[in-house]
């Protein structure tokens, strides 16, 4: 009997799919044969193929043989659903990183094709639904775990226009939300969203789902249109786990000129300062990146922040003691 879940029974479906691939008809004896295994197993691995969404059509009869079906010449991959899901997510963001975007595309293409009709309107709904950030504002801060199949729940909701559910930080009661968009962005995903007629942004690895509600919205255009450009302007004023205002000594032209819009808001005191109010997920990424302004600044509060520029500052004046 075939054996599910296994290395074993999931190299011999791979065998068993290479075998289908190499010649147009096989018999069950033959197959058999190859594979050192009864023709029950075969018969049970060609079910298991089947329930897996891969085509493979039988003839019975004297002549009965197996053939892999129109849509299956490709290898295929042996992942469960939140595995195929989670590869083409990786392939799909690394179509923007320098030196292989063309071979990331080409993979992904692929990978599109062997996938079961199921897994491929998942993936075509992420997709759809996915907007990437600007890649010149990474984070020293630690990459968070996202769940693919939340990820998949979100993207079918945006998709079919369907209210989520899901208990957030700081909310009392579960909240109700029209979902908009996903978007990714310095290793976190986020979802733009309705909610009590208001526009938001929602760390989803912060979002904990409830019950689909099965209700449709009508959906309404999103003040600006630019989804991403949205997330980045509410994360800057309110999606950090660490928010500081900073007063940089020079004018805010220059100050904004040198930052991305992601990195936070700035607000003009006079001709010759300015506030800039920003954040990250610690208070250390802070003080690492408010010196690559390469502009004088003065910091008071939070004494977080302050007691990290002290910790980076005697780190950078006693690499300049003991540098020979």
């Amino acid at each position: 009997m075939a054996t599910r879940g296994t290395g074993e029974g999931a190299g011999r479906l791979l065998a068993l799919l290479g075998l289908l691939q190499t010649r147009p008809d096989w018999t069950g004896p033959e197959l058999a044969q190859r594979l050192k295994v009864s023709e029950r197993t075969v018969r049970n691995d060609i079910a298991r193929l089947r329930e897996l969404d891969y085509p493979v059509d039988a003839v019975r009869g004297a002549a009965g043989h197996y053939r892999l079906g129109a849509g299956g010449k490709l290898p295929p991959l042996l992942l469960d659903d939140a595995e195929a899901v989670a590869v083409a997510l990786g392939l799909r963001a690394t179509t923007g990183v320098g030196g292989i975007e063309e071979s990331s595309a080409r993979a992904l293409a692929k990978l599109e094709q062997v996938l079961p009709n199921r897994l491929k309107r998942r993936v075509t709904a992420l997709h759809e639904a996915t907007s990437q950030g600007p890649r010149n504002t990474a984070t020293a801060d630690p990459e968070v775990e996202v769940d693919a199949e939340l990820l998949s729940t979100l993207a079918a909701a945006v998709r079919d226009r369907e209210l989520v559910r899901f208990d957030y930080p700081n909310a009392e009661l579960p909240l109700t939300v029209e979902p908009y968009r996903l978007v990714a962005w310095q290793g976190r995903w986020y979802l733009v969203g309705r909610e009590s007629d208001r526009w938001r942004t929602f760390r989803v690895d912060w979002i904990e789902p409830r019950m689909a509600t099965g209700r449709r919205f009508a959906p309404v255009p999103l003040p600006g249109g630019d989804f991403t450009a949205f997330v980045l302007r509410d994360v800057a004023a309110t999606g950090w786990n660490v928010h500081v205002r900073i007063t940089v000594l020079a004018p805010a032209a220059e100050v904004l000129s040198k930052i991305n819009p992601a990195v936070g808001l700035v607000e003009e005191i006079d001709d010759h300062r300015c506030v800039l109010v920003t954040g990250a997920d610690s208070v250390d990424t802070v003080a690492v990146y408010i010196g690559m302004l390469g502009l004088d600044f003065r910091v008071t509060e939070p004494p977080e922040l302050v007691a990290a520029l002290r910790t980076v500052a005697e780190r950078y004046l006693r690499a300049i003691e003991t540098a020979p």
